[in-house]
């Protein structure tokens, strides 16, 4: 199949190889020509274990295209992935600039069916939003008939692990209208992911905003385990007990498990902040304040305070002439992204 990725970062150059990987000739687009000419010259803008290989193998087969062309883009493919970032605004909630950005693209250049795909994580609605636009830019230019349909397939990529997770998916969330169009779209993206679905079923259908909601209620559920378990850890300290024992010992509790139940200096990167704050943007929006997570975010926010608190309870307040070593900078291993990165506060 012929598929387009607007965006190529994170989870674009990630979809985009892993795609083309499958044997479907991908055209990756992207606004920033310094990023593009790095792609084109052999590089990559990120470290990701085995994506450069995998983007050396499939740009050598013509099965991958790094281009700046928007109008080229829309052409390329019937099945549009918009994959560009959605950072915090001021108050929380997700910025939606570039999406809505790349959507009016392909109602300015789509000439036929389009199925366009939300992989970047956005707000629920944003689906309504995205369709809308695309309906004002094909009523400029008269061609209020043109059919579209928006899906919603939020990424479940981890940071450090991304290609196997996209290449092994634990789950495929595929968010389609109920209308014609959106039965047609679950077809063409049945047949997209199919490889993924030959030894068992991973895909779970429902309507878009449900798929919108899944992504932000997995970051924060993650979100949830990690702060929780450091304010064991440090409540451990003052008791005595050792934390590393007891995560064990309640792990080995099958409806507990031991995924995301390790202690630390605090989770960062560039989901799981932005996302509790978005949704605790939305649920504010309607009146419902999500009291669970405002306590996630402050214990969070805390615990990257602990680690100076130790140094300074150890040698004192005065640290005039130590030497300090940090040994890891990026917010998790195996990725060089420092998106608010725990590191960078008890550097500070």
């Amino acid at each position: 199949m012929k598929v387009t990725i607007i965006g190529s970062g994170y989870v674009g150059l990630v979809t985009g190889a892993c795609l083309a990987e499958l044997g479907n000739s991908v055209f990756c687009l992207d606004v920033d020509e310094k990023k593009i000419a790095l792609l084109n010259a052999g590089g990559v803008p990120i470290y990701e274990p085995g994506l450069k290989e995998l983007i050396d193998r499939n740009r050598a087969a013509g099965r991958l295209t790094f281009s700046t062309d928007v109008a080229a883009s829309a052409e390329h493919a019937d099945v549009q992935f918009i994959a560009v970032g959605t950072p915090p605004d001021e108050d929380g909630s997700a910025d939606l600039q570039y999406v809505l950005a790349a959507a009016r693209n392909i109602g300015r250049h789509m000439t036929g069916f389009k199925v366009v795909v939300d992989k970047s994580t956005v707000p629920v609605g944003t689906g309504d939003r995205v369709a809308a636009v695309i309906r004002e830019e094909l009523t400029a230019r008269g061609l209020e008939d043109l059919q579209y349909s928006v899906v919603s397939n939020p990424e479940f990529l981890k940071e450090g692990a991304a290609v196997e997770d996209f290449m092994r998916p634990d789950r495929i969330v595929l968010g389609c209208a109920p209308d014609v169009a959106g039965r047609h779209a679950q077809a063409i993206m049945r047949q997209l992911y199919s490889p993924f679905n030959r030894n068992h079923e991973r895909t779970f259908y429902m309507d878009v905003r449900s798929a919108e909601f899944t992504k932000y209620a997995a970051n924060s559920m993650l979100a949830t385990r990690i702060s929780f378990m450091n304010e064991l850890a440090n409540l451990a300290d003052e008791v005595g007990a050792d934390i590393e024992l007891v995560r064990m010992g309640i792990g080995s509790d099958p409806r507990i498990g031991y995924s995301f139940l390790y202690a630390g200096a605090g989770y960062g990167g560039s989901c799981f902040p932005k996302d509790v704050q978005a949704l605790m943007r939305t649920a504010s929006a309607y009146g419902k304040p999500m009291r669970v997570l405002e306590a996630v975010e402050a214990v969070n926010d805390a615990q990257k305070q602990v680690l100076g608190r130790k140094v300074v309870n150890r040698f004192g307040e005065d640290l005039t002439g130590k030497t300090f070593g940090v040994w890891g900078l990026a917010f998790k291993p195996n990725t060089d992204d420092m998106r608010e990165a725990p590191a960078r506060v008890l550097a500070r």
